[in-house]
């Protein structure tokens, strides 16, 4: 038992171990929601946190020290979303003609994703520092938290709040758009990158090349636009 405690302590401050215990939990993840049928309830994001989160209590491993390892993979999501480029120009022409039902949607879905956050939550009585950090959660992390920090929130709160937006919204969006009987893939992948930014914008790349290009100009649009109405919008109402 000795010499096995001794091996752990030596693997636990290695980031390779780490590094390979993301890798193989998104993996097997991907091949249970495969498996399944790629059931929304077993979205790979959501069961890889999950088995990531009971790792490190069981094992009573910090953050910290998963993330040096981790950090190989979160280095990666900047080529990723420059990656999204690729299906986008492929569909440029599409996007073109859609250009003002693209800015019409832009305006409608990030007013829709600010108003309801806020709303909600100020309907049952949560703290301004609460309201601040739930505003931008339905876009990309870095630009929500630095949001949330200018607008004197808590940036870790809106980080696990986007993240559940994301997972929700790769988990619902698909089906609740099929239910609301919208067809197109166009506005499908701008309805889901719009609402659930990067985490549904893989989803959307699942469904198809033009729902995945539609998406990722939803989610990057849609970080800016809340980038600007966001702060105009808390002026005005506190």
């Amino acid at each position: 038992m000795d010499e096995l405690q001794e091996v752990w302590v030596y693997l636990n401050t290695t980031p390779l171990l780490h590094l390979t215990l993301t890798l193989l939990a998104f993996q097997g993840a991907n091949w249970l929601f495969r498996k399944c049928g790629r059931t929304p309830l077993l979205n790979p994001v959501m069961v890889s946190v999950v088995v990531l989160v009971a790792f490190l209590l069981i094992t009573g491993t910090s953050y910290g020290a998963y993330f040096e390892g981790a950090q190989f993979v979160h280095f990666l999501l900047g080529p990723a979303t420059v990656c999204l480029a690729i299906p986008l120009y492929r569909q440029f022409e599409k996007v073109r003609k859609s250009a003002l039902a693209i800015m019409a949607s832009l305006f409608v879905g990030s007013l829709t994703a600010i108003a309801s956050a806020i709303g909600i939550a100020m309907a049952l009585g949560a703290s301004q520092a609460t309201l601040s950090s739930l505003a931008p959660k339905s876009v990309t992390a870095p630009v929500a938290m630095g949001v949330t920090e200018q607008l004197g929130g808590l940036p870790s709160l809106t980080a696990v709040l986007v993240i559940l937006t994301g997972i929700l919204g790769a988990m619902i969006g698909p089906v609740l758009l099929t239910k609301l009987g919208i067809r197109n893939e166009a506005a499908r992948g701008f309805a889901i990158g719009t609402a659930s930014h990067g985490i549904g914008t893989a989803r959307a790349l699942q469904l198809g090349e033009v729902s995945g290009a539609f998406a990722g100009l939803a989610m990057g649009l849609n970080a800016l636009a809340t980038a600007i109405l966001l702060p105009l919008l808390w002026g005005l109402i506190f």
